[in-house]
């Protein structure tokens, strides 16, 4: 048995007990909704925490699992316990849950200390998390982009090193299922299936096939039920960005929430400062929300960036983040995320950095 088989084979040991009587992954039954037990919870287009409403806002911290004495990182370190502890009661964060930040960098092997730190973190301090467990485009796990067929049989194809992102996700979810910290599963952030024309992937030669959607919804429905069958009561989320990336175009979006295993929905906001609900009749924030409306379920606002520093004062760009919070909110979305808290942001560049001391963390409380 070579390294690699007695990592997989260690890796995923832990799961057996929970898929014991369940079909095989990918042919898993979705159930409609999720089974109660669970602190946050849906009631149509709202979200609720411990039963009461609840309208999150907090950051995208994507750095919270760097830890350089263990893994590679993914940016700085945090102080995991100031940032939990300056965070308004019970916050959302968004943070990477990437299987290379849960890999020894010195062995290889699965190492889940960091991100274990992350969950405690947050526990102590009572406050809410959403592990995103890959990025489309590869951040931090190689930078390699996630085009078509990823997502028809990639993602479920085990690599020459490492775990398949369908095993590392049942490695994931059994592992930290139980966490009071716990909000949503997100598989992939800002998917999309694209089709890659050259070596680059660059987003100005991709193209899109007539299929798109359809693959992309199968994937929600066959990752979203292995979630699913290990984690029966968390809520899972799909990561869209929203503005008419392939396979989410348009009505594409509404079918994409139809599926059984997406509870909620997401829209990413960037490029229209100060403006509550920015984009066209197709795909713009509006739009979102009412497609949100029409298969009943809510649309977290998951990214909200504005570059600031030396282009914008952090005073005007917390202005500007307030006014769309404030009509996001009137608008019926459940909840804002501001893209992204650093440990040690650039003032003197023009950059979405948001540190400590940014007048950001006086909105969102």
């Amino acid at each position: 048995m070579t390294w690699k088989d007695r990592w997989l084979r260690a890796a995923v040991i832990g799961c057996a007990a929970a898929l014991v009587g369940v079909p095989a992954l990918g042919m898993v039954p979705a159930a409609a909704t999720p089974a109660p037990g669970a602190r946050v919870t849906v009631d149509g287009t709202t979200l609720k925490l411990d039963g009461s409403p609840w309208w999150p806002t907090g950051f995208n911290a994507y750095q919270l699992a760097t830890n350089w004495s263990v893994n590679y990182g993914c940016g700085a370190m945090v102080d995991l316990d100031r940032y939990f502890s300056t965070l308004p009661a019970h916050s959302m964060t968004r943070f990477n849950a990437f299987q290379a930040l849960a890999t020894n960098k010195f062995t290889g092997h699965l190492d889940f200390g960091p991100m274990d730190a992350v969950f405690a973190a947050a526990e102590a301090h009572d406050q809410l998390v959403v592990p995103v467990l890959a990025a489309q485009d590869g951040a931090c796990e190689g930078d390699v982009f996630k085009d078509r067929q990823w997502y028809l049989d990639g993602w479920s194809t085990t690599p020459t090193s490492g775990l398949s992102f369908q095993d590392w996700t049942a490695v994931a979810v059994d592992r930290w299922k139980n966490s009071p910290a716990l909000a949503a599963w997100e598989l992939v952030g800002e998917p999309e299936t694209s089709t890659c024309t050259d070596a680059a992937c660059h987003w100005s030669t991709r193209t899109c096939t007539p299929d798109a959607a359809q693959i992309l919804r199968s994937f929600f429905d066959t990752a979203g039920a292995q979630i699913r069958a290990l984690d029966t009561r968390t809520l899972i989320t799909a990561g869209l960005t929203g503005g008419g990336q392939c396979g989410s175009q348009g009505d594409e979006y509404k079918y994409l929430g139809e599926s059984p295993v997406v509870d909620v929905l997401q829209y990413h906001d960037y490029g229209a400062d100060g403006v509550p609900l920015p984009g066209d009749q197709w795909n713009g924030l509006a739009r979102r929300i009412t497609q949100s409306g029409e298969v009943g379920k809510p649309l977290l606002v998951a990214e909200i960036g504005e570059l600031a520093g030396s282009c914008v004062s952090l005073t005007d760009r917390a202005a500007h983040i307030q006014t769309k919070i404030d009509g996001q909110r009137t608008a019926g979305s459940a909840g804002a995320l501001l893209w992204a808290f650093v440990p040690d942001p650039r003032p003197g560049e023009c950059t979405f950095d948001i540190g400590f001391d940014d007048p950001l963390w006086q909105v969102l409380e």
